[in-house]
Parts: structure tokens; C-alpha cells; sequence
């Protein structure tokens, strides 16, 4: 299951998105509505929405072309990738992408509210720094 977001831009360099999504603890400011529940753990982190069940994602490649997020758990593999390019000096265009591996009844329960996080995680980011 692929899905995308909308690509936005932001007014901070590269460099600083880069620094800022390495850190899992950062993570917490992104979040949309309904955080319920937010620990930073070593290489990544845990939060809970309203409504959904407890997820746990791992920091992966962070780098000046993309920042990766892994599932922690064996049952659940997916990535969500936040796609980088400068478009200025201090301006830099994001976009979303979440590929995942879920039989077709998953894939029925989560596609919309998947892409209502994503949606919602672009919102914040965009509100935030655009």
C-alpha cells in the first residue's frame, strides 16, 4: 500500500530540517491533534492518537534528500518518508510518503486513517513552519 501526501514548502534550510528530524524527541511538536500519549525512546518514539492504537517508529536515515520512519514492530512493516528538496537557501519543499505491507483486510482498516496522520502531520508542519 503506497500512499502520498501533499508536497509543501517550508521557510527553513535543509540543514535545519535535517537536524530537527534526527532528533526523536522533536517528533512530539509534529504531531497533530489527539496526541494522547508521547515517550522519546532511544531511536525513535511512541505516541498514541484518539482513537488509535499505540504506535512505535524508529529514526532511520536522516539525510539532505529524505528522513525515514520505520515501524518498531515485527508485525507492522511500513516506512514513512518525508521527501526534502531545497528549493532556496531557506526555503525547502517536502512531501510524505508511506509504503506498507498489509494484507487486504489491513490495508481496508488503515488506508484512510493513515491518510488522514499524514494529512494531518503535513498540516501541523506546514503551520508551523511554513
Amino acid at each position: 500500500m503506497n500512499l502520498e501526501g501533499r508536497k509543501i514548502i517550508l521557510n527553513k534550510p535543509v540543514a535545519e530540517l535535517v537536524e530537527l528530524l534526527k532528533d526523536p524527541q522533536q517528533y512530539e511538536q509534529l504531531m497533530p491533534d489527539g496526541l494522547q500519549k508521547f515517550e522519546a525512546i532511544a531511536d525513535g518514539f511512541k505516541f498514541s492518537l484518539k482513537g488509535m492504537p499505540e504506535i512505535a517508529l524508529k529514526v532511520g536515515e536522516v539525510n539532505e534528500n529524505k528522513a525515514i520512519l520505520r515501524s518498531a514492530s515485527s508485525s507492522l512493516d511500513f516506512e514513512l518518508t518525508t521527501a526534502m528538496n531545497a528549493v532556496s537557501e531557506n526555503q525547502t519543499e517536502i512531501q510524505m510518503f508511506f509504503e506498507g505491507k498489509f494484507n487486504p483486510f489491513i490495508k481496508m482498516m488503515v488506508e484512510k486513517p493513515l491518510q488522514n496522520f499524514m494529512n494531518a502531520l503535513t498540516d501541523k508542519i506546514e503551520k508551523r513552519y511554513a
